[in-house]
C-alpha cells in the first residue's frame, strides 16, 4: 500500500519551493550516480537530427567532465549543459527537468527536449517541443526532421516525406535526412524511390546505416519492410566492397524472414560478394544452401 503524505495548508509558499527545488538536487544528482540505463535497440530507422549519445554531440557539455559525475555540483552547471550530461547518460527525465530550467527563447533547447521526449515514447509531446523549436526558428532543419520521425511513427508515412524533403531542401547535404526519407518510402512500399534516397545518403556518408542504434528512433515498421531495407542495404554496401557491413545487413533480411535464396544468388549486386570467404562463412553459419548455378560459380571463382 502506497502511504500519501499530506501537507498542512498554513504552510508558507516559500516552503514549498524549498522543498521542491529538495526534491530536483536529489533526484538529478541520483540519476548522475545511477549512469544510463539500457534501451531495446532496433534496426535502422528514422535518425534523430544533430544530438546523439556521445559527449561530442553536444557542444555545450563538452567541457565538463563525466570522469566523476556523482561530484558534479548541479547549481554550478548551466541548465542545458545539465540537460545534455543528462542525455549522454540516457536519464531522460532528469535531462527534461534540467531543460526546462533553461532559456524558453532557444530553439535548439525545444528541440533537445522533443528528443528526451522521444526517446521515452511519448510523442504527442515531443511533437509539441519540435512545434515550439519552429515557432521561434521555422527554418530549423533539424527540428523539422525530428518532426518528421514523429509522423513517421505515428504511421503516417506521407506527412513524414513532406517534412524531410523540406529539412533536404534547407539543409541538402545531411545523410540522415535522406535515410530517413528512404525509409518512409520503405514503410509506403515505394522501394525505388526508397533506394534511391538511400543511395543519396550512403553518397554523403557511406557510415549514416551503421551509427550506433541508441541514436536512432525503436519505432519498428511491418516485417516486409525491414526485410527490404535491410536486403536493400546490404546490396548497398556489397556494391561499394564493404563486405563486413554488407553481411552484417544480409543477416538482420534473413532473421526478419528473408528466404529467397535465388534471389541472392543471381543478383549482380552481390556479385563480388559471393566471392569472398566472409560469405561462404555467412551461408554456412545461417545453413543456407545456394542454387547449383551459384554453386558452381562460387567453384570457378574461389573465394578470396
Amino acid at each position: 500500500m502506497r502511504t500519501i503524505y499530506r501537507l498542512p495548508a498554513a504552510l508558507p509558499h516559500s516552503f514549498f519551493l524549498l522543498l521542491s527545488a529538495a526534491f530536483v538536487f536529489v533526484f538529478v544528482a541520483r540519476a548522475i550516480a545511477e549512469g544510463p540505463r539500457d534501451l531495446p535497440t532496433a534496426s535502422p530507422v528514422p535518425s534523430y537530427a544533430s544530438y546523439g549519445f556521445g559527449q561530442q554531440d553536444y557542444p555545450s557539455a563538452q567541457n565538463v567532465s563525466l570522469a566523476s559525475p556523482a561530484r558534479l555540483d548541479i547549481y554550478s552547471v548551466p541548465p542545458e549543459t545539465l540537460g545534455d550530461l543528462m542525455m549522454i547518460h540516457q536519464r531522460y527525465l532528469a535531462a527534461i527537468e534540467a531543460y526546462q530550467r533553461a532559456p524558453h527563447n532557444s530553439a535548439v533547447v525545444w528541440n533537445k527536449l522533443g528528443i528526451a521526449y522521444q526517446h521515452m515514447y511519448a510523442l504527442d509531446i515531443a511533437k509539441l517541443q519540435y512545434e515550439k523549436a519552429l515557432e521561434i526558428n521555422p527554418k530549423y532543419p533539424e527540428a523539422i526532421n525530428n518532426l518528421g520521425t514523429v509522423y513517421y511513427g505515428e504511421q503516417n508515412y506521407h506527412k513524414a516525406e513532406k517534412y524531410y524533403h523540406k529539412a533536404i531542401r534547407l539543409e541538402p547535404n545531411c545523410a540522415s535526412f535522406y535515410s530517413n526519407l528512404g525509409t518512409a518510402y520503405f514503410a509506403d512500399h515505394n522501394y525505388k524511390r526508397g533506394i534511391a534516397a538511400y543511395k543519396k545518403a550512403f553518397s554523403i556518408d557511406p557510415e549514416v546505416f551503421i551509427s550506433d542504434p541508441l541514436d536512432r528512433v525503436a519505432e519498428m515498421g511491418p516485417t516486409e519492410e525491414q526485410v527490404a531495407l535491410n536486403y536493400a542495404l546490404a546490396r548497398l554496401y556489397a556494391q561499394a566492397g564493404m563486405v563486413e557491413a554488407s553481411i552484417q545487413y544480409l543477416r538482420m533480411a534473413y532473421m526478419d524472414g528473408f528466404n529467397d535464396t535465388r534471389k541472392l544468388m543471381e543478383d549482380q549486386g552481390f556479385a563480388a560478394l559471393r566471392t569472398t570467404s566472409q560469405f561462404r562463412l555467412f551461408m554456412t553459419e545461417e545453413h543456407i544452401k545456394g542454387t547449383d548455378s551459384a554453386e558452381q560459380s562460387l567453384v570457378k571463382s574461389p573465394p578470396r
